[in-house]
């Protein structure tokens, strides 16, 4: 596998698998993060996967203090060896994740606005968001706001001019090429188009985002009325 190392700071260094988002270097980050997980190295503080990039945190008085020398170059040295046994197919089976949307009205208000973009009705578009082979790509900008890749062309629509001030939480995005959920209410650019019951940041628990990056995503349209019989079930 190809990969590149960059120093960030004096306590982190970037693997860098690739220059385009795309799902082969997608599997590619999955593959690097699953050694990563497996090696676990004392000294390492945590890793940080994206779209095409792997962030480590690691503590270099620990590094100096075992090994003794400079921690960047003890660091890089241990990640090229490692690395050199990264394949794609060294990645765990995905989850698939249900997850259901009730699209438009005041949920998605900018619904009619992607369709317009794109020529479609407001059906078309909820029945192509919601055909889509959907992937998790990263978790980012909120805790636990997944990035999630493979929404068709056909109703990609572009940020919008002067973001709002608030999103709700729960909300589906577009922006561009991509879609997402708005786990907690933020400010936010993306073309809203419905909402899901299911919450996706849960703080009370370990692990706090329902979501990881490698998930599956499957969306399903749903009534308000089975909206509301869901967002009362625990989550």
């Amino acid at each position: 596998m190809d990969f590149q190392l960059f120093p960030e700071g004096d306590g982190a260094i970037l693997i860098e698998a690739g220059k385009e988002i795309s799902l082969a270097n997608h599997r590619k980050i999955r593959a690097i993060v699953s050694l990563i997980e497996k090696a676990a190295p004392a000294w390492m503080i945590e890793y940080i996967p994206a779209y095409t990039t792997v962030t480590v945190l690691y503590d270099p008085f620990k590094v100096y203090a075992k090994f003794g020398e400079y921690p960047y170059r003890y660091v890089s040295r241990y990640f090229t060896r490692l690395l050199e046994k990264a394949q794609p197919t060294f990645i765990p089976e995905p989850r698939t994740v249900d997850i259901p949307v009730c699209y438009g009205g005041k949920f998605g208000p900018d619904l009619e606005n992607v369709a317009r973009i794109n020529g479609l009705t407001p059906e078309e578009v909820i029945r192509i968001h919601a055909s889509g082979d959907y992937t998790v790509y990263m978790i980012g900008f909120a805790p636990g706001f997944p990035y999630i890749g493979g929404m068709p062309e056909k109703i990609a629509a572009p940020r919008k001019k002067t973001p709002r001030l608030k999103i709700p939480e729960r909300s589906v995005g577009i922006a561009g090429k991509q879609t997402g959920i708005y786990p907690i209410e933020t400010p936010g650019g993306w073309q809203i188009i419905g909402r899901t019951p299911v919450k996706l940041f849960r703080p009370d628990r370990d692990g706090p985002s329902l979501l990881q990056a490698g998930d599956k995503i499957r969306f399903r349209p749903v009534s308000l009325e089975e909206y509301r019989e869901l967002e009362k079930m625990p989550s």
